[in-house]
């Protein structure tokens, strides 16, 4: 009676390592596909406006999935788009525009990379490469593009998705998402976040996104 059930026992040994390979296979096979979109929640917004914030991530070519933990997408009537650590939050009204609104999402995340990934030492890098008059919200009474946070965050949205629908496109090189060549800034940042070190960001800082250059409308 033994030899029948060490047979089934060893089939059913076999049935388990196929099934644990197929997981890994399947987990391996996934991986580039979450990495690249990252992991987000959403708390809030309709299918349709958390659509445009896959969208937008998914246009970027930046691996999102370096950001060591799900960001919170709260979609709300906020005015401003804005973030804080480990969350993010979109006005719904912008994000009813559709693809124009991706330039800001990719913004709003950039600020993530800063939180999660950057400390002081690389702050001070890319301070110096982008400019700014502090890095993120130390001093009052600043202007927008005065924050060197918010240069890396435009100049992140637009070094990765470089194109002409993109709001954060820069006109010169005054502008937030200009002060660097975007194949200068992604070999910069490639080179900053080769061994990333998570730094906690303060909770108090509330970093905001540039208002969106409206379009022309086509000259008749």
């Amino acid at each position: 009676m033994a030899g029948p059930k060490l047979e089934a026992d060893a089939e059913d040994m076999r049935q388990v390592g196929v099934t644990v390979f197929l997981a890994v296979l399947l987990g391996v096979l996934a991986q580039p596909a979450l990495a690249r979109g990252g992991s987000v929640s959403f708390a809030g917004g309709s299918a349709r406006e958390q659509a445009t914030v896959r969208a937008a991530l998914d246009a970027s070519s930046f691996d999102w999935g370096v950001i060591p933990q799900t960001v919170v997408v709260h979609v709300g009537d906020y005015g401003d788009s804005y973030s804080t650590y480990g969350n993010v939050y979109l006005d719904a009204t912008l994000l009813d525009s559709g693809r124009f609104a991706w330039g800001v999402v990719q913004h709003e995340l950039g600020h993530q990379i800063d939180f999660f990934l950057l400390d002081d030492a690389k702050r001070a890098t890319l301070q110096r490469a982008l400019g700014g008059k502090d890095w993120c919200y130390e001093t009052d009474g600043l202007g927008h593009a005065d924050h060197a946070c918010e240069r890396f965050a435009s100049e992140l949205a637009w070094a990765y998705w470089p194109s002409s629908d993109n709001s954060m496109r820069p006109s010169s090189s005054g502008d937030e998402a200009g002060a660097m060549p975007a194949a200068a800034f992604r070999a910069l940042l490639a080179q900053l976040l080769g061994k990333p070190s998570v730094a906690a960001a303060p909770s108090a800082t509330k970093a905001f996104a540039p208002k969106p250059k409206p379009k022309r409308a086509p000259r008749r």
